[in-house]
Order: C-alpha cells, then sequence, then structure tokens
C-alpha cells in the first residue's frame, strides 16, 4: 500500500468531512475501492460505533440545507436516496408540513412576486412549486391566495 492510496476508513473520514453521510451512501461511494470482502462493513460499522455516522445528523443537515427551498415531497425523496429509516423520513416529512404553506408562499415570493396576471401564469407558477415538492392543496392556497 503506497502512501497516496487512502484506506478505507480515510476515504470515509474525507466524505464525512466534507457533509453528513448515510451509511448507505458511503456503502455507494466507497464499496468500487473495497479489496477484501468485509472490510467496508467491518469500517462503517466502527464509525458508526464511535458516532462518526448519525442518521439523525444526516436528516438534520438535509431539512437545514433544503427545507427552504423545498416541499416536503422532495425532501422525501433526498431523505429516501440517502437510505435513511422509513420511520426517521416519516418524523422530518411531519414536521416539515406544519411549516408548508409558509416555506411554499416565500419560495413563491421569491421567483414571482406577485399574483400571475392570467390562468396561463397561475399555471407555470403552480408548475414551478410543485417541480419543487409542494402538494397541490399547498399550491391553490399560496398561488390561489385563498390563504391569509
Amino acid at each position: 500500500m503506497g502512501f497516496t492510496k487512502l484506506s478505507l476508513k480515510g476515504r470515509a473520514l474525507k466524505l464525512l468531512a466534507a457533509r453528513e453521510h448515510s451509511r448507505a451512501e458511503l456503502e455507494r461511494k466507497l464499496a468500487p475501492h473495497e479489496e477484501t470482502p468485509g472490510e467496508l462493513a467491518r469500517v462503517l460499522d466502527e464509525l458508526q460505533t464511535r458516532g462518526f455516522i448519525s442518521e439523525a445528523r444526516v436528516v438534520e443537515s438535509v431539512l437545514h440545507r433544503r427545507a427552504a427551498r423545498l416541499g416536503a415531497a422532495r425532501v422525501r425523496q433526498e431523505l429516501q436516496a440517502k437510505g435513511i429509516s422509513a420511520e426517521a423520513v416519516a418524523q422530518a416529512v411531519q414536521a416539515l408540513r406544519v411549516t408548508e404553506v409558509e416555506r411554499a408562499r416565500e419560495v413563491w415570493r421569491r421567483r414571482f412576486g406577485a399574483p400571475a396576471p392570467d390562468p396561463a401564469g397561475r399555471v407555470k407558477q403552480m408548475r414551478f412549486l410543485a417541480a419543487r415538492g409542494f402538494s397541490g392543496e399547498v399550491i391553490r392556497r399560496v398561488v390561489g391566495g385563498d390563504d391569509d
């Protein structure tokens, strides 16, 4: 093993230093570098035991970085893609639902600033919010101005 070659543990720590990663993400990224079967699982077990890998911190990180701009549906997709447990995903999505209308209104306000002058404009605004994972009910309330 040369000095330029990073160990699996070294690679994992480098990834974790950049941002929080779930165990599933680390497995996916590090699998090509595993030289002996079971080596990666042992390294990840150790890192998890020592608190370097934390599902709760991954969820918190995603919510902190993405919740202001995305609806609950998109955040759910991101968490599921990271291999977060169904229970943790459900709790995070439930917490987001409380502020869904306010967050959607803020995203809409920053992007458009004013109600659309015509139906085509409203449809465009609705598609924009839908693409960001906001629910149909929330979108109707924000774009239709049915709230306040």
